[in-house]
């Protein structure tokens, strides 16, 4: 009896298996999210906290000192931006603003930090100025020395980098999603910047739920 089709559909079989497994290794090691938007190469946790936010020492809007324990006892949606963004930044805070006022009585349970990835032009006072522009009362700005700015951001693995946009000139590319954060500090889910207020309210109002 000819033996050969016998090995042969062995032998394919093996291979088929072969790449299941490399198929399967490559997924689960493959970036996701907020990881693969800040440039986070490794593994994705299936299970326990994602490796989203850290410690961090900043200062806020007025000039106090802050760190991450701001994040206990109340949910926080945390955004890395800068004052001179022409886009992302001042439209992802008025849609925190309308955010929190489709949560109604949840909205108040709810604050939104702006971490600058701009220290170098972003002062308090600059926050504060700029904060009180975009029309989100309570909203927390934070910064820093550029190493405390830089810490903040890989905490939250958070990319950004410096552009040169001509003599003397320059912005700031960054990631641009927001981060749910609960009261326990702890991540919660990503808020992608496409996102309506409608969207993301829908989002926070049931992790609230869940969290119950």
């Amino acid at each position: 009896m000819n033996r050969l089709p016998v090995i042969v559909s062995i032998v394919c079989l093996v291979a088929s298996l072969a790449l299941v497994g490399i198929a399967w290794v490559i997924t689960r090691d493959r970036p996701m999210g907020a990881r693969a938007e800040a440039g986070v190469s490794g593994p994705v946790r299936t299970t326990g906290a994602p490796d989203v936010g850290g410690p961090f020492q900043l200062v806020d809007q007025n000039g106090r000192a802050v760190d991450e324990r701001i994040l206990k006892g109340k949910w926080s949606v945390v955004f890395f931006g800068f004052t001179y963004c022409p886009d992302v930044c001042p439209t992802t805070l008025a849609k925190m603003a309308q955010v929190k006022q489709l949560l109604g009585p949840k909205g108040r349970d709810l604050q939104v930090l702006f971490f600058t990835v701009d220290p170098e032009r972003d002062t308090p006072a600059a926050l504060k100025a700029y904060l009180e522009s975009v029309g989100l009362p309570g909203a927390i700005g934070l910064t820093g020395t550029r190493a405390q700015v830089d810490a903040a951001a890989k905490a939250f693995r958070i990319f950004h980098q410096r552009r040169e946009t001509g003599p003397g000139e320059y912005t700031m590319d960054h990631s641009t999603s927001a981060y749910l954060m609960d009261p326990d500090g702890v991540f919660s889910t990503s808020l992608a910047y496409p996102m309506t207020a409608e969207q993301d309210a829908e989002v926070i109002r049931d992790a609230m739920q869940q969290r119950r």
